[in-house]
């Protein structure tokens, strides 16, 4: 081999280290689109629903078993009776049609927050300009539509999920909680990813995300049954309260990590947006165009555009 071969093998060895794989590049696009500050407002606006929808469930209970001390005393003695915070309200079971009213509203507002930040999650990571966003009334409209959709199919798909590890069951039965819990995941991220996007999208376009979603949410959904069947029920009320609190926490956060990092492999995808340069210099065909996106991102009226120019290296 002549020298020229060899420096010109060198040149590529190195040129290649500088590039990154397509996982690393989804991470890189993840970091470009700030995906840590936007799946921190997925898990605020999912914490926060909780304790409305907690409101509603025990007001819901109240209606359902007043004047049944006995059935309030089984419920007490069972699984939902060794949760801290639930606990202390089952003793004490009313319905309370003010406590429901404010359990439903909040539910409402909290829910419209969750949908509020995935649009803007998903439009973000898909680079697409605020001046093609939906509108403040007519995104609330679509994440009121949604609501009703994505509520039912995470209730199913975590019920199926918790039939599966809180408690021993055949193997059949098993297999059964995991397809099903699997199929409502798979549905309910489809949608998600497809309505709460301000462009169409193919379903072609999302199965890769929508896939990686569905199978980090429901090792997600098993780990947290794990949690509750092992951990919480063995803790006292005081320990119990904060084990609860940090263990919803971090388990949305971690939900919400991967629904953004899902729809970052859909992007970097559908985009071709690999390989890309570990350092600025030398830039990629795949680092312009992901950099020209993101600038766009900014242009807020029709009679605004923004362009990008890239200066050469420095010799």
């Amino acid at each position: 081999m002549s020298l020229d071969d060899r420096l010109q093998a060198l040149d590529r060895r190195q040129q290649s280290g500088r590039r990154t794989s397509f996982v690393a590049a989804v991470i890189k696009k993840y970091g470009d689109d700030q995906g840590g500050q936007l799946g921190g407002l997925l898990a605020y606006h999912g914490f926060l629903s909780l304790f409305p929808l907690l409101l509603v469930f025990v007001s819901i209970l109240g209606f359902v078993l007043q004047g049944e001390p006995a059935k309030q005393q089984e419920l007490l003695n069972g699984a939902l009776g060794q949760f801290p915070i639930i606990s202390e309200p089952l003793k004490h079971l009313r319905g309370s049609g003010t406590a429901l009213g404010i359990g439903l509203a909040g539910t409402l507002l909290a829910g419209l927050g969750i949908t509020g930040a995935l649009q803007t999650a998903f439009n973000r990571i898909w680079s697409i300009p605020i001046k093609e966003r939906p509108n403040f009334i007519y995104s609330r409209l679509r994440g009121i539509g949604m609501l009703a959709i994505l509520g039912t199919f995470s209730i199913v798909s975590t019920v199926a999920a918790g039939f599966v590890g809180a408690a021993s069951h055949s193997a059949p039965a098993v297999v059964a909680g995991v397809l099903v819990a699997l199929a409502f995941n798979l549905a309910l991220f489809l949608i998600a990813f497809k309505l709460l996007t301000a462009v169409e999208l193919s379903v072609r376009q999302l199965m890769p995300g929508v896939i990686v979603a569905s199978v980090g949410w429901q090792l997600l959904q098993h780990l947290g049954g794990f949690y509750v069947d092992h951990v919480l029920k063995r803790t006292g009320a005081l320990y119990g309260t904060f084990a609860l609190v940090l263990g919803l926490l971090a388990w949305l956060s971690l939900g919400a990590q991967i629904v953004v990092l899902a729809a970052e492999v859909n992007v970097v995808k559908a985009r071709r947006l690999w390989p890309r340069s570990f350092f600025s210099s030398p830039l990629l065909d795949a680092d312009r165009r992901a950099m020209i996106s993101s600038a766009e991102v900014e242009e807020r009226i029709d009679e605004e555009s923004v362009e990008v120019t890239f200066n050469d290296p420095p010799q």
